[in-house]
């Protein structure tokens, strides 16, 4: 599954419509949400009903308005949140497991239409929505060609609204497979702060610090903001220049993370990495910023989904003792974060203190290859943490069939 988006622009009427679409949207939203809390919902077969059931009421005349499809997403998107939080009870995650809780009308909102309630043009550059708010026709304006892909392909659309405007986004039905000639090499990456990335052929990636070089302008924007009395048009313009600033910080991180990964795995065969647990890390509260700033997981993720696509190996290691042991004879040299060069007494071994981590991560990885060869559960990271799959909210008919059996 790979995700398309292209950008829109939308006139007056057209704006003022897609905003009532998006409301009830997350009206659907909320009320499949409540009628869970109230007990009546035991399976996301009970909330798809549910929407049946609100397009019917006299008392919300505007839900029957919203594609039956568009309305079964909604639902399928409170379903997914109450599984991952039973998911995160029964693993028995520490701190919050993620409450599924309601959502009020703001700018970053989306409607999900499945395979109705939509029409591309002949030429794949204008997309009409046909329920029965009226929203009209829309340009498409991107890079992207939706001609290579036919209209079958396309599994979802959702129109999604940022603070820079409006997007339509493709959810399209195809495994993206690409061929590259064999390294011989096998690379392990040591994240950090100092250095974003170190392998273990002594290599490091700066870190970018994108949220550090935008502070000033973002401290500037959010003076502003609070400067301006509450409900005035100048507090709506200051509070949209200040979530563009940080909508920038955003895609800059991810833009730089995808790169910077695309090159890591096809420079080697065998890519290792150390898994580190960011939720646990950002508790620091002397680290946090940095560490969110850093976007390890961001990183990771695309260095599964592009070891998926180019055929690579792509390892998650546990990081435990990688700093710690001798990459040279294993011997262990406990170190402070201020301490920046191993140095083993029992072997004499100096170097510095990631690469010596990237190296034991190498090992370890290698050692996980050889034990797992040959099953499908290798930490390819190819299907777990594919950024892509990941968007797609609804479920396959065995997924439901499977929690409806565990119920």
């Amino acid at each position: 599954m790979i995700v398309y988006e292209a950008k829109t622009q939308a006139t007056k009427e057209q704006l003022l419509k897609i905003n009532e679409v998006l409301r009830t949207a997350l009206f659907v939203r909320n009320s499949c949400l409540r009628y869970w809390l109230d007990g009546h919902a035991k399976t996301g077969f009970d909330l798809n009903k549910y929407t049946k059931v609100l397009s019917d009421n006299p008392d919300f005349p505007w839900v029957s308005k919203l594609n039956s499809t568009a309305r079964q997403s909604s639902a399928e998107r409170v379903w997914s949140a109450i599984s991952r939080f039973f998911d995160n009870c029964k693993k028995k995650i520490p701190g919050k497991k993620g409450f599924p809780k309601f959502r009020r009308f703001q700018t970053r909102l989306s409607v999900e239409y499945k395979q109705s309630g939509w029409s591309l043009s002949e030429c794949r550059q204008f997309i009409t929505f046909t329920d029965k708010f009226g929203v009209g026709t829309m340009k498409l304006m991107g890079t992207r060609d939706l001609n290579f892909y036919q209209i079958s392909q396309i599994k979802r659309v959702r129109i999604v609204r940022r603070v820079d405007g409006l997007y339509i986004q493709f959810c399209i039905d195809h495994d993206r497979k690409e061929q590259l000639q064999s390294t011989g090499k096998s690379l392990g990456i040591d994240l950090g702060l100092t250095h974003f990335l170190t392998d273990s052929d002594g290599n490091k990636v700066d870190n970018p610090r994108y949220l550090r070089k935008s502070e000033k302008a973002l401290k500037k924007a959010q003076r502003r903001l609070s400067s301006c009395a509450k409900g005035s048009k100048n507090r709506a313009k200051a509070r949209n220049r200040l979530g563009r600033k940080h909508l920038k910080v955003v895609r800059q991180r991810k833009d730089w993370a995808a790169k910077l990964a695309q090159c890591v795995v096809k420079s080697a065969d065998i890519v290792a990495y150390e898994d580190l647990k960011v939720r646990n890390m950002v508790k620091n509260r002397h680290l946090a910023k940095s560490i969110s700033d850093a976007s390890w997981s961001i990183f990771t993720n695309w260095l599964g989904y592009f070891g998926k696509v180019y055929g690579r190996f792509v390892v998650a290691v546990p990081p435990h003792n990688t700093t710690i042991n001798c990459s040279n004879c294993g011997h262990p040299v406990h170190k402070t974060l201020s301490t920046r060069t191993h140095v083993c007494p029992a072997c004499s071994y100096t170097d510095c203190r990631d690469v010596n981590a990237s190296k034991n991560i190498l090992d370890r990885g290698l050692e996980l290859i050889k034990n797992t060869v040959g099953q499908t559960e290798i930490s390819y990271a190819s299907g777990e943490s594919d950024p892509c799959s990941r968007k797609v909210t609804s479920k396959n008919k065995s997924s439901h069939r499977k929690r409806k059996n565990q119920q």
